[in-house]
């Protein structure tokens, strides 16, 4: 039975902030959904190169991405976005970090909305609305929510500041506004690219390493997932749910 999915990724948050930063929403969907606070991401733990991990289901080793500055793959890995839209699903993209827009090859993506969190006030909320409005009246069978303010706090003000905490708590806030408004139609997954430390991230430090995936969804019972969960096996995941075949290149697994 295939399943539409809804994946929120908030830009550098910790596990450990998810209880400390007062919000309940999130603590409630561990709860109910399946979860892990010691999910993997890869090194270098930096934005550009987790993501194309996390959509090329490969290290960057393989694919080639090592810092924030994107270029083409010498060997090309197909990325979600390009299984899917070869197995004839529709993909959105909302996100307010510019460079993102690289992780999808042109022709891939239905709809992409991009708002410069370094221009303008309130970025996740003001994504999170456009994202659900979009959603209601379209109906996409693959979603990708990226809220960045946590980041760009935690560089700002160090991790685990009042400050950092006041911005996981805010996402948390978008993401349940988003769980209320989808959770009986779609699978709702939520994850980290990275966490951070004092006002950085990049190395093999747990703080850095370690991520957040929470899984709520009719095919996820409540439970714990192994401590073996990376971010590689979240594509395949994603996949695995819409009824596509993975690229033979992929080394994640799926989680159903």
């Amino acid at each position: 039975m295939e399943e539409k999915v809804i994946l929120i990724l908030v830009d550098g948050m910790r596990p450990d902030a998810i209880i400390k930063c007062g919000h309940r929403f999130l603590p409630e969907m561990i709860k109910k959904g399946a979860s892990s606070l010691k999910t993997k991401t890869v090194m270098p733990s930096i934005t550009l190169p987790c993501h194309m991990s996390l959509f090329h289901s490969v290290d960057p080793s393989r694919h080639g991405i090592l810092s924030n500055l994107y270029a083409p793959q010498v060997r090309p890995v197909k990325g979600l976005c390009e299984q899917l839209r070869t197995a004839g699903k529709k993909s959105a993209f909302f996100y307010n970090w510019e460079e993102l827009r690289d992780l999808s090859r042109p022709g891939s993506l239905a709809y992409s909305c991009f708002l410069s969190l370094h221009q303008y006030e309130d970025t996740d909320r003001k994504i999170a609305n456009a994202a659900i409005q979009f959603i209601q009246e379209n109906l996409p069978d693959f979603v990708f929510i990226y809220l960045g303010e946590t980041d760009e706090t935690g560089h700002k003000y160090g991790w685990m500041t009042d400050e950092y905490l006041s911005a996981v708590n805010n996402a948390s806030g978008c993401i349940e506004q988003i769980f209320d408004a989808f959770s009986g139609d779609y699978t709702i997954m939520v994850t980290a690219d990275h966490g951070g430390h004092d006002r950085s991230h990049g190395t093999e430090i747990p703080e850095d390493m370690l991520i957040p995936l929470i899984i709520s969804g009719k095919r996820f019972e409540a439970q714990e997932l192994p401590e073996t969960v990376s971010i590689l096996d979240i594509a395949p995941t994603v996949a695995a749910l819409l009824g596509v075949q993975t690229d033979p290149d992929w080394e994640g697994k799926s989680l159903i």
